[in-house]
């Protein structure tokens, strides 16, 4: 099975522009992200620039049912947050805005942490640890390892700074299709091992870390995921090659 999971020399090619394409996304929307804009606004704003500058196609829109182009989850909201032309953004809030762009038929997907305006100590914090967790990780990421690695990591380091780690969701193989094998956790579990890691392998980690427990809920509109708890949530994710020595991040 593992054989499928190997990109070949041309696909590789293919995701690096696909990620670099998601890269710049994330890195055009910033100065846009002031109080008062609508996470509606935000969605628009990236989908026309996918769509007539970078001549791609957001992966999001349609992707089994999402309505919108980008996901933006704004303070509790864990992960997939619709984007809301009835929703503004307000000073000290922060937001996680979630980019997957195809290009050539492959994927690419990142997600990070804005905060809007001042905000909290303690949610700086959270964003803080979020993105530590997952570069600690990255770091663990070479071929003969075990990809259980990743989330031990991921805990252990989030769990020392008083935060916890969303279960419910995980990262995961990405090429051709969205959503490939293999699983990625972001917890350990000893019962689960994971897969081996080996050479070309492509995939995201993408932890989400709360400020209260560990627990979410899924709201109404079937996407929308928010800490039960309503403790604020932040995410970072990045797509990733595996190298002879490590690791190569698609999406920087």
């Amino acid at each position: 099975m593992t054989s499928t999971l190997i990109k070949t020399s041309q696909e590789i090619k293919k995701m690096r522009i696909a990620g670099k394409l998601t890269s710049e996304v994330l890195n055009m929307i910033k100065p846009f992200l002031i109080p008062g804009i609508s996470t509606g606004e935000i969605d628009r704003i990236c989908h026309n620039y996918i769509i007539k500058q970078q001549k791609a196609i957001p992966a999001c829109l349609g992707y089994n049912g999402f309505p919108n182009s980008i996901c933006t989850s704004v303070n509790d909201v864990v992960c997939h947050g619709i984007p809301n032309y009835k929703e503004y953004l307000k000073e000290g809030d922060i937001i996680n805005i979630d980019v997957a762009v195809i290009k050539n038929g492959y994927h690419g997907d990142a997600s990070k942490m804005f905060v809007i305006g001042k905000t909290t100590k303690q949610f700086r914090k959270l964003c803080k640890i979020a993105k530590n967790s997952l570069f600690l990780a990255l770091k663990k990421i070479k071929p003969g390892v075990y990809s259980s690695i990743i989330g031990k990591t991921i805990q252990k380091y989030v769990e020392s700074n008083k935060f916890s780690v969303v279960r419910n969701y995980c990262g995961h193989g990405i090429g051709k299709k969205f959503h490939e094998k293999p699983e990625i956790l972001h917890f350990y579990n000893k019962k689960i091992a994971g897969i081996k890691i080996k050479k070309n392998m492509t995939f995201t980690v993408e932890p989400m870390i709360n400020i209260g427990n560990h627990n979410v809920q899924c709201m109404q509109d079937g996407w929308t995921v928010k800490t039960k708890d309503h403790s604020y949530s932040a995410q970072y994710e990045h797509t990733i090659l595996v190298t002879e020595n490590g690791c190569e991040i698609l999406t920087l």
